[in-house]
């Protein structure tokens, strides 16, 4: 019975894949230490690799109008064991906040966190209320007390009542919200601006977060919701209901805030056409059911304007009463597994590919170079081996060897020298590309664009400064990549002359990789766009306008702007990195070479002693290679849902 589902299975396999890789990353940091290879350069690009495996997550957004069953396909896939509703998913009782669900492997807890609605009318974004523990209210969850947990959880179901003024401040529009029946004059509005459940859970454990969103009039009223958190997401999952069909407000849902052409969900979109069970009819049978739901799926591909496969018919309903009932002709049935493994098949890869194609390619790169440092030094000990391999040593061949070794030496150090002062030149470079991105120049940006703003009377005058923000800071990252362009030109102009000079051949320059902010930035001038000539914003009274543009938009600007200043604190550092390693590698194993075959030279020796020692270091050496050998092999272990596609590829072939 699918009580945990393949689901669980595959993210699993990948928790597991991503285990073994942090696993044998760490072998390479102890192989480079045994070997004497480490340095604190290569200390920290191996300590940012691991930090990206571990904190590495996989973020899945659940979109749609009210009462298309979001929290109930939330409760089918995730809670079933409890044999209950946790989220609140009856009608009437329904998710009513942003919520997110994860499991917190820091504090290793369980508990629930909500942010008071009236937090909106402050200067605060979300981003910055989450830095502030204090502002949240907290519940401990018992995970041995399913119907206690319950009762906790329905507090993200909670509304209170307001007067349409404390509504339009709190950013909600009054013709989209229900009046109160006790207080007619009033309406209702949600009672928290935000909710984080950390529960354990195998699927949350692993790194899988959650992020439940209410209807169209929450996308609406929390625009860092739309502009940061759902882009942020991997995939999105667009609920339908099968009764109702593409209605007006799924259509704007769809068109505003995930189809668009700046959306982000690298994965995939996809659409849920939920509550089949209502077109299941027993009496005309299986094929006159069948047809019901091909034509609906139909219809719904030619509406969104998506493919017929990526709209996946199911019943939660039934899911979760499959999976409480371990009943297994309705789970089928239910469709809910279809939907399980498209996430493996679609979202899971895409994750396997990044990781494989930025971490694992650097990794294998480094370690590349490792291996032809200790070849190198396996290559000069069975030089030595010839010298003895006459009933005495040959000196002669020895001191041949020790100045060949001295002359290798001093062009290594030359190198050395040479590189220092190159990275000196990078530091130099760097403190350029710096001033165009530092924090101070962005918040000059800021508090010019604010001062204009408060002091605009006009909704022209106030979108031209909103868009003169983004295009100030698009000049910045435009101008960043431009001197980023010629500093990679002075860098490639480097490896060149290192690369003529040696055997490195293998050795290439890190990019910055600038080009990519540029891209960042002005797919988030569309969303301020988009944001600006939103009716909501368009109505709203100017200080509450700034005030969300900042907490928006600029917000969001900092988080992309901190990860440009990341970028480029680090590039003019890790540039020369690989050629810094080879070098001072070469010159670390001639400098042992020298002094060996030098004193070999000196000091009457037994040879067959001497061959001993020498075959003995030759085997461990080999064996050292092997070793590296094997980590790299382990390391380009193709990922788990890869090899699960070659295996049906083969056995499809087969057939």
């Amino acid at each position: 019975m699918h009580t945990q589902g393949s689901l669980s299975h595959q993210v699993e396999a990948y928790h597991n894949w991503k285990k073994e890789l942090i696993r044998q990353i760490s072998r390479y940091r102890l192989w480079l230490q045994d070997n004497n290879l480490f340095t604190d350069d290569i200390s920290q690009r191996i300590r940012h690799g691991l930090e990206l495996l571990i904190e590495d997550e996989l973020t899945i957004a659940f979109v749609g109008e009210y009462s298309r069953g979001k929290t109930e396909l939330i409760n089918a896939l995730f809670f079933a064991e409890f044999g209950q509703r946790m989220l609140p998913s009856q009608a009437g009782r329904t998710t009513m906040c942003p919520t997110e669900l994860f499991f917190d492997r820091t504090e290793n807890a369980n508990y629930l966190l909500l942010l008071p609605i009236e937090t909106r009318t402050e200067e605060h974004s979300l981003q910055e209320l989450r830095r502030q523990p204090a502002r949240w209210i907290r519940h401990e969850l018992d995970q041995s007390t399913p119907d206690v947990m319950r009762e906790v959880l329905a507090e993200v179901a909670r509304v209170k009542s307001v007067t349409p003024a404390e509504a339009r401040a709190l950013g909600f529009e009054e013709g989209n919200l229900e009046h109160d029946r006790e207080n007619p004059d009033q309406v209702l509005v949600p009672a928290w601006r935000n909710a984080q459940i950390s529960i354990r859970h195998p699927l949350f454990e692993r790194g899988l977060r959650i992020l439940d969103t209410p209807g169209l009039n929450a996308l609406g009223s929390e625009p860092e919701l739309t502009i940061s958190m759902l882009p942020a997401a991997h995939a999105v999952i667009f609920l339908l209901s099968a009764d109702t069909g593409v209605t007006a407000s799924d259509m704007t849902i769809w068109k505003e805030y995930i189809d668009t052409r700046n959306a982000d969900h690298r994965a995939g979109r996809f659409a849920v056409l939920n509550k089949i069970d209502v077109l299941w009819d027993d009496l005309q049978g299986e094929e006159h059911t069948r047809k019901a739901v091909d034509n609906v799926i139909g219809y719904t591909a030619d509406h969104l304007g998506i493919r017929e496969r990526d709209v996946i018919p199911l019943s939660a309903k039934q899911g979760l009463t499959a999976r409480v009932k371990k009943d297994e002709a309705l789970f089928e049935r239910s469709n809910l597994g279809h939907l399980e493994q498209l996430i493996i098949d679609r979202i899971l890869i895409h994750k396997e590919q990044l990781i494989t194609q930025s971490l694992i390619n650097d990794m294998l790169g480094m370690l590349q170079n490792s291996q032809a440092t200790m070849q190198t030094r396996l290559e000069s000990l069975q030089d030595e081996h010839k010298a003895c391999s006459g009933d005495t040593i040959d000196k002669t061949a020895l001191r041949r060897l020790a100045e060949r070794a001295q002359r290798d030496y001093d062009f290594y150090y030359k190198k050395l020298i040479t590189l220092r002062s190159s990275r000196r030149l990078m530091d130099s470079q760097g403190d350029i590309l710096r001033k165009l991105v530092s924090e101070d120049r962005l918040e000059e940006h800021a508090q010019r664009i604010r001062e204009q703003m408060a002091g605009s009377w006009t909704t022209a005058g106030m979108n031209r400064c909103m868009d003169g923000f983004f295009e100030l800071l698009e000049n910045d990252l435009n101008n960043l990549m431009s001197e980023g362009k010629l500093a990679e030109k002075m860098v490639n102009a480097i490896y060149r002359r290192y690369n003529e000079d040696t055997r490195a051949r293998h050795l290439e320059p890190i990019p910055l990789r600038a080009g990519r902010h540029v891209i960042a930035v002005r797919e988030l001038r569309k969303k301020a766009g988009r944001f600006r000539l939103s009716p909501r914003n368009l109505l709203t009274e100017q200080s509450l306008l700034v005030r969300r543009f900042f907490n928006v938009m600029v917000g969001e600007a900092r988080t992309l702007h901190r990860r440009v200043r990341e970028d480029v604190d680090r590039w003019p550092s890790e540039a020369l990195l690989p050629i810094m390693q080879y070098s001072l590698e070469q010159k670390q194993l001639l400098e042992h070479q020298i002094r060996r075959l030098r004193d070999m030279a000196r000091n009457d020796r037994d040879t067959r002693a001497e061959r001993a020692r020498l075959d003995n270091s030759i085997s461990d050496l080999k064996r050292q290679l092997q070793l590296s050998d094997a980590i790299a092999r382990q390391i380009r272990k193709p990922a788990p849902t890869l090899i699960q596609q070659k295996v049906v590829n083969i056995s499809g072939a087969l057939q």
